[in-house]
């Protein structure tokens, strides 16, 4: 085991690097350390040299200059040589930083020294030399202390020496001078490693990316491989940059291309390449056997990417093969080449729209005069409406594309019906067959029976032959096409492929634009058919709407106008996420929500909220089954205008804010909460409650009108206000304007706008009273009401007094004071009796005996309409009658 292990680490370690630029970055290391080493050690050498050199000059230079002062030769021919030495000794020594200035007689006895224990005693060393009058300098070894040494000898006037002066450096101080420049030294040797090693790194990176990494023996081959391939090989090889620009070009190459001999990373349109040669190396893709004319031959061209996988360098190479003995077949190579092109443009430019008609006409413009010299592109009607077409029913076709090279053209014109009889040539690929080839108009008769004139004036214009194509679709028959040639070769059977390529490629985007147009009618009347046409009948607000679909398709924006009681009215506008069927069948759901909701009389905040419980359960429907749509996250604003007290209670779920423009002209945005989109949060509803004066007018929009793609929200609502300030009064100029100034071209986002007018309710039309919590009173009050129908000219009879003395007297025996009754002369009588309580009134089936519950029975019969909404402190039970059908119309 243990064996096996010790095998594995073996294998694993590598105990000397195998990569080029590694191997060349450890050896430049070695180096640069084994330098280093060499010039710390020789620098080490020589500045201690140059310190104990410098010992010896500085004691032979003290010891000279001792030995020479005035006075020190007679006063070692004095009694006490000492006394008068000594001091002058200590003072040399301490000015001239030596360690030690000594004077001896000729017998080497000191008789001075730093040392006093020393006077008198004789010093170390032989001063045989120094008698015979020579200075000189010693490395002197031996008691005291070792020491650089200097010994002059002193002399007399007549030159004889009477003694000597020793002057010098212990070795401990010379080498303490010569440690304190060791860290230097050292440092300096640190950083210059440091440096060395750092240009070793930046050298080596640079050679890692040059050789990516290899090591000799692959580095070796590769050259070897890459000489062979450029020099050896028989076909010419080009290495293309990802810039443009010709990297590396072998002999063959430069002998088929004629390229100069400074053709390398050169720019391959300067090197006098034809513009097809360049795009085909210069393409993104791979080529295989493209055949190219180049200076007379003919090339078979092959292009690989070089790019491996996005970690290699991008750019191409290309191998070149002469092939001039295919020249015979150079006309033909060229033209396949045209086609292959034309239908790689046909797979790119044709169906960029959605369009019927903008597709027949993007295939007429690839194929003139590349491949004809006119085109004709002819569709069924149904086709243009979004249908399918039936197999051998319709024969009326529509000209929906006509390109020629030709000025005057004498067939029918883009926008033409024509009929083709059942001889025509024509007729036969719009009944489903082949592709129809007249190689010689001329000779044939049949293509001239839909227009015999005009088949003259083709012949006289000199075209001369005719291919008609159908354009099939999953295997129905949409139209034809017909390809004239005048200029050019008449049409070959070689032709036919090419032009049903092009047609079956055009075929499949105007079929995909014809089920687009298909559903987008669908989708776009199903919008339509569940917004509201006509606004229902209310005095509360004049009112004018617009609904501007998306481009791409509609979508889940609406609007509403809803009567509630008491004369209000609901304003609401909504958007719903997504476009196409599935968004406007869900807007009818919320519609018919909302509808549902604002006849319960439910107050904003609390419509919302049942709203948004509403989408919570179907959302969870939807996922249950699987369904990947869902409704979450549609907005929705709601506003309730009351003429009466001209205010107007406010609430939105994440939908823009409604904006209010004054009788004075003056606008701004109604400052309602925002609260979250439907479906997505518990946080409870809020709501605005806003003065509205007679004559104000209330816009609510989707965010489609004030925001786009190059348009924030907050920019647009800007502009909105801006346009409202200088749009007319009017309803129906305000939408004009607010459209024409906002809404964009083009738009992805389908547009709803709502704008209303508001109303007063005339104060004469009001009449109210407070009723005492007393049976006694209700007659009272029944009879004041029946006295103000008579003033308003209302001929009430029965109907109305018995509502009201079934409402009152409900209210005395089952609610709560105070308790009030209100009249409104409006285009109906609306009696509503307010009390207290919330206790919620409901219609019983009283039996035969039974002496009550009757009351709300008979209100049920005898009004049109009749409900309980709540308010903040109680509840109002009302009902309606019609004026035109019951009382007579009001003068």
């Amino acid at each position: 085991m243990r064996k096996g292990m010790s095998g594995v680490s073996a294998v694993r370690r590598k105990p000397w690097p195998q990569s080029v630029a590694a191997q060349v970055f450890v050896l430049q290391l070695l180096v640069m350390l084994l330098l280093a080493v060499l010039s710390d050690v020789t620098l080490v050498y020589e500045t201690r040299s140059q310190t104990v050199r410098g010992a010896r000059h500085q004691a032979l230079a003290v010891a000279a200059g001792f030995a020479s002062s005035p006075g020190v030769a007679a006063a070692l021919k004095g009694p006490n040589p000492t006394a008068a030495l000594q001091p002058q000794a200590e003072e040399a020594r301490q000015t001239s930083g030596v360690d030690f200035v000594a004077v001896l007689n000729r017998d080497g006895v000191r008789y001075t020294d730093v040392r006093p224990d020393l006077i008198g005693k004789r010093a170390t060393g032989d001063f045989g030399r120094a008698l015979d009058g020579e200075s000189y300098t010693e490395l002197f070894r031996g008691a005291p202390t070792d020491a650089v040494r200097a010994v002059v000898p002193v002399t007399d006037a007549d030159g004889t020496v009477t003694g000597l002066v020793t002057a010098g450096l212990e070795i401990s101080t010379v080498s303490g001078t010569f440690n304190r420049q060791l860290p230097l030294l050292a440092a300096g040797a640190a950083g210059s490693l440091a440096l060395a090693t750092g240009a070793a790194w930046l050298v080596s990176r640079r050679l890692r990316r040059q050789t990516h990494g290899l090591g000799p023996t692959e580095v070796t081959r590769m050259y070897e491989h890459h000489d062979a391939v450029l020099h050896a090989a028989r076909e010419g090889v080009l290495v293309i940059g990802a810039d443009g620009r010709l990297s590396l070009v072998n002999d063959e190459a430069r002998r088929l291309l004629q390229l100069p001999a400074d053709a390398e990373h050169r720019p391959l349109r300067d090197l006098g390449l034809p513009d097809s040669m360049v795009r085909l190396l210069a393409s993104d893709r791979s080529v295989d056997d493209a055949v190219q004319p180049v200076g007379g031959r003919l090339l078979a061209v092959n292009v690989r990417r070089t790019s491996r996988g996005g970690h290699g360098p991008a750019g191409g190479v290309a191998t070149l093969r002469d092939t001039t003995e295919l020249r015979a077949l150079a006309g033909r190579a060229e033209v396949a080449h045209e086609r292959l092109e034309l239908l790689y443009r046909a797979s790119a430019e044709i169906g960029s729209t959605l369009d019927v008609a903008r597709t027949a006409e993007e295939l007429a413009d690839l194929v003139v005069p590349q491949f004809a010299d006119v085109v004709t592109v002819d569709l069924f009607d149904v086709v243009l409406r979004g249908e399918e077409p039936v197999p051998g029913v319709a024969s009326s076709v529509r000209r929906v594309a006509v390109r020629g090279a030709v000025e005057a053209w004498p067939f029918h014109e883009a926008g033409s019906s024509l009929e083709y009889g059942p001889v025509a040539e024509q007729r036969r690929t719009m009944d489903g067959e082949d592709a129809v080839l007249v190689s010689d108009l001329a000779q044939s008769r049949d293509w001239r029976v839909p227009d015999p004139e005009g088949a003259q004036e083709v012949l006289r214009l000199g075209f001369h032959s005719l291919l008609a194509v159908p354009l099939r679709a999953r295997g129905v028959v949409l139209g034809l096409v017909m390809f004239w040639r005048g200029s050019q070769p008449p049409f070959q059977p070689d032709d036919v492929s090419p032009a049903e390529e092009l047609s079956a490629r055009a075929a499949v985007c105007i079929d995909n634009a014809r089920r687009y147009t298909r559903e987008h009618a669908t989708a776009v009347s199903l919008q339509r058919s569940l917004l509201p046409r006509d606004l229902p009948r209310q005095d509360a607000v004049d009112a004018a709407h617009r609904y501007l679909p998306a481009q791409s398709g509609v979508g889940g924006d609406w609007f509403d106008v809803i009567p509630l009681s008491g004369a209000r009215v609901a304003l609401v506008v909504g958007d719903v996420v997504g476009h196409g069927l599935q968004a406007a069948a869900t807007m009818g759901r919320l519609r018919t929500a909302v509808l549902t909701f604002s006849a319960l009389d439910l107050t904003p905040e609390d419509l919302l909220f049942s709203l948004d419980q509403l989408v919570t359960r179907v959302d969870a429907a939807y996922q249950a089954g699987g369904e990947g749509h869902t409704i979450t996250g549609a907005t929705l604003v709601y506003a309730v205008y009351d003429p009466t007290s001209g205010r107007c209670a406010v609430a939105r779920a994440g939908h823009p804010p409604p904006a209010l423009v004054l009788p004075d002209g003056s606008a701004e945005f109604v400052d309602a909460p925002a609260n979250l989109p439907l479906g997505l949060g518990s946080v409870p509803f809020q709501t605005t409650d806003v003065a509205v004066p007679p004559g104000s007018r209330l816009v609510l929009y989707t965010d489609g009108l004030v925001e786009s793609r190059g348009r924030s929200i907050d920019t647009g609502m800007e502009l909105l206000r801006s346009v409202l300030t200088d749009a007319e009064p009017d309803p129906e100029s305000t939408c004009r304007t607010v459209v024409e100034a906002m809404a964009p071209t083009g738009s992805h986002d389908d547009v709803a706008l709502l704008v209303t007018r508001t109303r007063g309710f005339p104060a004469e039309h009001i009449a109210q009273w407070d009723v005492p919590a007393d049976f006694e009173a209700v007659g009272a009050v029944r009879a004041q009401c029946m006295r103000q129908l008579e003033s308003w000219a209302l001929d009430t009879g029965f109907t109305t007094e018995l509502i009201l003395s079934e409402l009152i007297t409900n209210a005395v025996r089952y609610g709560t004071p105070p308790i009030t009754v209100r009249l409104l002369r409006h285009h109906v009588l609306i009696c509503e009796v307010y009390d207290a309580s919330s206790t919620a009134p409901r219609v019983v089936q009283a039996a035969e005996f039974d002496e009550g519950g009757r009351g709300l029975f008979l209100v049920a019969q005898l009004a049109d309409r009749w409900g309980v909404r709540y308010t903040g402190d109680g509840k109002v039970i009302w009902a309606e009658q019609s004026l035109a059908q019951d009382l007579g119309t009001a003068p």
